[in-house]
């Protein structure tokens, strides 16, 4: 009873209640485990075992060092994994570039690398080292990167960059005045051979409108073949801000294969009724709104659009069309020309650029009337220089 009033700390002489007893059973006394620290001093230095290993470093050059990342470690191949995604690049703002070659473009493109991860040192060595010196260089076995990788043949290298920006990356000079616009272009590889052709051919610039996949889809990468770094992209346009992103007095043309020749129809072509970059012209069924969006400016109360286009003109695509400066419209091969693109053609005076087929063919590939177009562009263009070329050795201004 002594103990019991002394834990209880109750005056002298008073008895321990039911009101004592009952707080000694709600609130009983705790034991703490010690801390971890403290625990770990108090074990033998046989049970403690070996300290963890140090991270295992490596030199590349002058200020260039890289870590050797441990057998077994899975978080690396999770970091791949997750980079890969759209929402990882829509929410960090980074993307994911696999390749030497790809990473090479980039780097001296001026991309700003995160992390790199290689299978051999000599590999980095082939890289600019100036813009490695800020990332993390990570040194994997092939076998890792064999599993991260979605390619056939691995190269043994990948990288995680910011995503680029278009005004602040270097590029090299235009050849081509013309400006690419990307319509509904959905398919990845369609996407990146286009892109492959607009570098080659030179072009100024290419325009994605929104609808296109995204550019930096590790998809689009691979069928690009490095042109993401050789021709300026700007990517989820509305088609209110496409005309900012264009040079002034430009007239907009679009890639069709509707026959020149044929007799044009009498009543006017309803905006939602276009053709496809690359197949003829044929109505579409309205397209339903989504549940809760917000009706267009220019539909009516019944969900109509209401205001309509003018038949553009047609003439073949090796006609004399290239003028500076120009803009070329694609269509994606499932929904072809939106209405927004052919109302922008129509208000900069465009016309249709056929490019024939057999009857029968319905479509020619997107990507495939794409290349057709721009070099046709940069054959006419070479052919009006080299004939004011000839015109000035002929007849000489004499000073």
């Amino acid at each position: 009873m002594a103990a019991l009033r002394r834990a209880l700390a109750l005056p002298a002489g008073a008895a321990p209640g039911r009101r004592w007893v009952r707080a000694l059973r709600r609130s009983p006394v705790r034991v703490l485990p010690p801390r971890k620290e403290e625990a770990e001093e108090r074990r033998s230095p046989a049970e403690r075992g070996p300290p963890p290993p140090a991270v295992e470093r490596g030199s590349a050059g002058p200020g260039l060092w890289y870590e050797k990342a441990s057998p077994g470690d899975k978080s690396l191949g999770k970091v791949v994994t997750v980079a890969k995604s759209r929402s990882f690049r829509d929410r960090h703002g980074k993307v994911l570039l696999e390749g030497h070659r790809l990473i090479r473009d980039a780097l001296e493109a001026g991309a700003v690398p995160r992390a790199l991860f290689f299978s051999a040192a000599l590999q980095l060595r082939e890289l600019p080292p100036a813009p490695l010196k800020g990332a993390r260089l990570v040194r994997v076995r092939f076998e890792d990167i064999k599993c991260w990788s979605d390619l056939v043949a691995p190269q043994g290298m990948i990288g995680i960059f910011s995503k680029p920006d278009h005004a602040k990356m270097s590029y090299p000079a235009a050849q081509l005045p013309i400006v690419l616009i990307c319509d509904n272009i959905r398919d990845p590889g369609n996407l990146g051979t286009i892109l492959r052709s607009a570098a080659g051919a030179g072009c100024e610039k290419v325009l994605l409108t929104k609808g296109c996949v995204d550019p930096w889809e590790p998809k689009v990468l691979r069928a690009g073949m490095g042109a993401h770094f050789r021709v300026p992209i700007v990517a989820n346009l509305d088609w209110e801000s496409v005309p900012s992103n264009l040079p002034s007095g430009v007239r907009v043309c679009v890639a069709d294969n509707k026959d020149p020749g044929a007799q044009a129809e009498a009543e006017p072509t309803p905006r939602g009724a276009g053709s496809s970059g690359s197949r003829s012209g044929s109505p579409k069924a309205p397209v339903k709104p989504k549940r809760g969006a917000a009706p267009r400016e220019h539909e009516d109360e019944e969900g109509a659009e209401g205001v309509c286009t003018s038949e553009l003109a047609a003439q073949y695509y090796y006609e004399n069309w290239m003028q500076s400066p120009a803009a070329v419209v694609v269509g994606g091969e499932t929904h072809g020309l939106s209405p927004d693109a052919l109302h922008l053609a129509a208000s900069t005076g465009g016309k249709r650029l056929v490019i024939p087929v057999v009857p029968g063919v319905d479509s020619l590939n997107s990507a495939v009337a794409a290349a057709i177009v721009l070099f046709e562009g940069k054959r006419q263009l070479q052919r009006r220089r080299h004939k004011q070329e000839d015109e000035r050795q002929k007849f000489p201004v004499v000073g």
